[in-house]
């Protein structure tokens, strides 16, 4: 009995010792974006606002890269509050070797934040970066005196490593002005700064989900043109993969990641269908809302989305107007203005630039209805968002009297 007991008990030691050798190897493997490229970045699943605002399902990554050759470079650094077990993560990295360079490609606090402890920590680094960037180190780090550590980069500059050539692009405005990309043209590795990001983190199931869609509108959404700017310099350069500074390294069919980015950096949809976004204070406005939408979709307007702007954070319902092609808002008239839901809704828009969309416009007000025309008046600041038809107007609650009115605005966005 005992025998097989101590049969039984090393039987199942060299499974547990199977199971962690197999987990090992997978942690290994997905730490590992290329042979000299290693992920050494932190996820951070604690942190429930990006930049205080934008509501995180999921967590998010603060992604920082190891690339080793003959000279080292390390790619970004991360967040302070993760500082410690970023540190921890590279000096493991390293293996017993220092660091040549840091290559800081935006100054953003979530990836600036830890480079003064890291000069600290490795004193003969040298930081490699845009003058403009450079420029803002003092306005993070006051005191620091990393002058003579400093290489000024332009675009098109090259860094050798060794067997590894990296080339720098000057991206301004995607999303802040000392932004820089840096192109890997050896193992075709392009590190892409904010663009490409996600709200997710780097072991999120790859994809160019919804996630990625609302990190884009809300994060970068104001720099169309920027972000075409550098999609040009770019353009038939070599690469195979995508290293962004937030979420998931993107690899495989990057010609679909490229054509979304094109198409949300002209304000073009990717879906036909219509957003139905309403503000309601007591019921009659959503339901006029809904009457809408089934209307929509009675007359084949593609994909209908219905959203309470009241109980949808404005980063989703943002995401959804650039997804889709036309808009219905419906909004009630509150203190001679419009519900605030409706009015950060449509502010958000304008902020990002918003462009291209044909829009159906429903007003509700008891005695005094104003939202139409004050929805209509901040639609008018944005460019080519044209009404399709006379705004509808009910009063406190939808009536027989209503229908046709809102059928043939239902029709006229139908068609739009």
């Amino acid at each position: 009995m005992a025998y097989g007991c101590t049969v039984i008990c090393g039987a199942a030691l060299c499974l547990l010792q199977l199971f962690l050798l197999i987990l090992c190897h997978k942690i290994n493997n997905m730490l590992s974006v290329t042979p000299n490229v290693r992920f050494v970045g932190v996820e951070d699943d604690n942190l429930d606002l990006f930049e205080g605002q934008y509501p995180l399902q999921k967590g998010i990554s603060y992604n920082s890269y190891v690339i080793d050759d003959e000279k080292i470079a390390v790619v970004d650094s991360v967040d302070r509050r993760r500082c410690r077990e970023w540190l921890a993560k590279l000096e493991a990295a390293l293996n017993g070797r220092t660091p040549d360079y840091l290559i800081v490609q935006h100054m953003e606090p979530d990836h600036s934040g830890s480079i003064r402890l890291m000069l600290e920590k490795y004193p003969s680094v040298k930081i490699v970066a845009t003058a403009k960037a450079l420029e803002m180190l003092g306005c993070f780090f006051e005191g620091m005196d990393v002058a003579e550590r400093c290489m000024a980069v332009c675009d098109n500059d090259t860094l050798e490593l060794g067997r590894v050539s990296l080339r720098f692009f000057t991206a301004p405005m995607v999303h802040w002005p000392e932004v820089m990309m840096t192109l890997d043209e050896t193992d075709g590795v392009l590190f892409s700064a904010d663009a490409f990001g996600s709200f997710a983190t780097y072991s999120a199931a790859q994809a160019c989900d919804d996630e990625a869609r609302r990190y884009y509108c809300n994060i970068v959404g104001k720099y169309g043109s920027s972000v075409q700017a550098v999609m040009k310099k770019l353009a038939g350069r070599n690469f195979r993969i995508i290293a962004p500074l937030h979420g998931p390294v993107l690899c495989g069919d990057l010609a679909g990641y490229w054509m979304l980015y094109d198409k949300w950096s002209r304000y073009v949809p990717e879906t036909d269908g219509v957003l139905v976004a309403y503000a309601s204070i007591y019921g009659g406005t959503a339901e006029a809302a809904m009457r809408l939408a089934a209307m929509l979709e009675e007359n084949h307007a593609g994909e209908v989305v219905l959203m309470d702007l009241n109980r949808h954070d404005v980063s989703y319902a943002v995401a959804e107007a650039f997804r889709l092609s036309r808009m219905a808002l419906c909004c009630a008239t509150y203190d001679g203005g419009l519900f605030p839901s409706m009015h950060n809704f449509l502010h958000h828009l304008a902020m990002k630039n918003f462009r291209n969309r044909p829009v159906a416009l429903v007003e509700n007000g008891s005695w005094a209805p104003m939202a139409g025309k004050l929805m209509g008046d901040m639609l008018g600041k944005m460019k080519d968002m044209p009404p399709v038809a006379p705004a509808v107007t009910i009063r406190s609650r939808m009536h027989a009297g209503d229908i046709p009115a809102l059928r043939c605005l239902a029709e006229a966005l139908a068609k739009a």
